[in-house]
């Protein structure tokens, strides 16, 4: 079956352009105007993934992921323009999974998109792989289990999205050493993928904020400064 693709843009040309391309792929599209528009449709008949704008009317980008996330964790792609940093921190605080600054290449994109849809159907049907799975994760307190995209903490669950899960699988692994950014970026994102510090950064503050909703007292990933991250097993 092919992969249904929501795309939330209010410059219609983006819409149109993009919708071809992807159907071009063999891609099923779905297409929304504005963010008001889009979030009663994600929620009840769920995409595979969403590209999404930032910047739009009546209801933005921020704000759309941020009331999705309350009732999903789909992969979802920000599209940004170079002037929208701080709302695109923003973003990945919130959840992103990856953005794509404008003007941006469609090939890019749907690379970005067909890496991203790989790695959250591997989550989602680890049946198929599963001769090549690792075994679930015990690090302490933590317990991951990648076939079944599972993670706990204390024994309660910790929702986390495909990128989120990835970065703390690489932290996990090996507890005590630490990761560099570039060495979370090759976890997260394969197929030659670029993203900058910034990217990590969020990510990792967003996973420390989910943990501490379960444990106030989470503490056992560390930064060091000026080299990158590690998991402290306690």
């Amino acid at each position: 079956m092919s992969a249904s693709i929501a795309l939330v843009d209010d410059d219609r040309n983006i819409l149109s352009s993009l919708s071809i391309a992807l159907i071009a792929e063999g891609f099923v599209t779905r297409l929304y105007s504005d963010g008001a528009a889009a979030l009663p449709a994600l929620i009840d008949n769920p995409p595979d993934l969403v590209v999404c704008d930032i910047k739009m009317p009546n209801l933005d980008g921020v704000e759309l992921l941020r009331r999705l996330r309350e009732k999903s964790s789909l992969p979802f792609i920000f599209l940004t323009s170079k002037t929208d940093e701080l709302d695109e921190a923003l973003g990945f605080a919130m959840g992103a999974d990856d953005y794509i600054a404008k003007p941006f290449s469609q090939r890019l994109l749907i690379a970005r998109i067909r890496a991203l849809l790989r790695r959250a159907a591997l989550a989602e049907t680890p049946e198929a792989a599963s001769d090549e799975l690792p075994e679930t994760i015990a690090r302490g307190r933590l317990s991951m289990d990648p076939a079944r995209h599972r993670v706990l903490w204390d024994g309660r669950d910790v929702a986390l999205t495909v990128t989120e899960f990835m970065i703390l699988e690489a932290l996990a692994q090996r507890p005590g050493i630490v990761k560099t950014r570039n060495q979370l970026m090759d976890a997260a994102y394969q197929d030659d993928i670029y993203v900058d510090d910034r990217t990590i950064d969020s990510h990792i503050k967003r996973l420390r904020r989910k943990f501490r909703d379960v444990a106030p007292d989470f503490n056992a990933i560390d930064t060091l400064y000026g080299a990158g991250y590690r998991f402290n097993e306690e």
